[in-house]
């Protein structure tokens, strides 16, 4: 039985009705960088110290003390998302005090990162719903709206016409956004045509420098000579672009350097946007996708957002690297064909 238990994937711990530890197979020493020597004969609640996990204590306590037949967790541990549970042993088959409890922590890294991504994608699907279904009743007005506040700015007295020009500013960027809420639809059918990465980049190059330049900023290029044709929107990937240029230079001061580098390998063609900005926090990087998330004071949250659904209507994604205080880098990838470079990017 002990060498089964050594054999499985799981991380198994054995615990007396004292609460001492009897039994570690090899997972779990390995995930507690302990050695058998130093952990059989502990108490659960040392064990639980020395590796920091109080609520591993509490879950067996659960069932060693309080008379809980099975009690689970969820934890982190070195970067790996756990979820542990405390089983009663009885021996004698009787629901009494229990004589003894199995820990078992198994891994479901890849089970949470998967049910993220799904929840993810049921957002994304709901505001393009809601995009679909309110879009003409709220542009229709406002292009009326828009045509009689222009043609009441041609009529009037020129020291008023400021007032009518953020009138319309306004209007526009309230149109802009729900143009961001079309463009979020899922089920939307996006024409492709043969093209590369680097030809559509070039495109948006005199855009971004003059953005750069009225910030006092810098643009720095490394795009590779070559690149292999991809399917792709050249106005969606215009737009992906563009929100993350911008992104990289609304989050530097003046004199930010702004990188942009393009990289053709054997399956996949990848952009990279860096900026030398502050640098995000990870429990915020988590969410940076989730529409209506923001970390600008006047930002709708739809940006990043944005460039998700696009990347993934051309079967890409995208990657956030950041560190406090040095900056971030946007990381977008997208599959050549005949390729399955997600595994092979795994």
């Amino acid at each position: 039985m002990r060498r089964f238990l050594d054999m499985v994937p799981l991380a198994v711990i054995f615990i007396d009705a004292k609460g001492i530890i009897t039994h570690v197979n090899e997972i779990a020493l390995e995930m507690g960088k302990h050695s058998a020597g130093n952990v059989v004969g502990l108490h659960y609640t040392e064990l639980a110290r020395l590796t920091g996990l109080d609520a591993t204590a509490s879950i067996i306590q659960l069932v060693l003390n309080k008379g809980e037949r099975v009690s689970s967790e969820m934890f982190k541990i070195q970067g790996r998302t756990m979820l542990a549970t405390a089983c009663a042993v009885n021996e004698s088959g009787t629901r009494g005090i229990p004589e003894g409890v199995v820990y078992i922590a198994q891994d479901v890294t890849d089970t949470q990162r998967l049910k993220d991504e799904l929840d993810k994608m049921e957002r994304l699907s709901l505001v393009g719903q809601m995009a679909a279904s309110i879009t003409h009743e709220i542009r229709n007005p406002m292009a009326v709206i828009r045509g009689f506040v222009q043609l009441l700015n041609e009529r009037s007295p020129s020291e008023q016409r400021s007032y009518f020009r953020i009138v319309m500013e306004e209007l526009d960027r309230a149109n802009a956004i729900i143009n961001d809420f079309l463009s979020l639809a899922q089920n939307r059918i996006v024409e492709k045509e043969t093209s590369s990465l680097q030809s559509v980049l070039k495109d948006m190059l005199p855009l971004i420098w003059a953005d750069a330049n009225l910030r006092g900023q810098s643009v720095e290029l490394d795009l590779c000579e070559e690149q292999d044709v991809l399917e792709l929107n050249g106005k969606e990937i215009k737009q992906l672009i563009l929100n993350l240029a911008r992104n990289g230079l609304e989050a530097m001061d003046e004199k930010g350097v702004l990188r942009i580098e393009t990289r053709d390998l054997e399956d996949r063609v990848q952009l990279y946007v860096s900026d030398t900005g502050n640098g995000i926090p990870p429990e915020k990087v988590e969410r940076l996708f989730e529409p209506f998330y923001t970390t600008k004071e006047q930002g709708t949250g739809l940006g990043l957002a944005l460039c998700l659904s696009i990347a993934e209507r051309h079967e890409g994604r995208i990657e956030v690297q950041s560190k406090v205080g040095e900056g971030t880098t946007f990381i977008v990838t997208f599959c050549k064909s005949g390729y399955a470079c997600w595994v092979a990017a795994e």
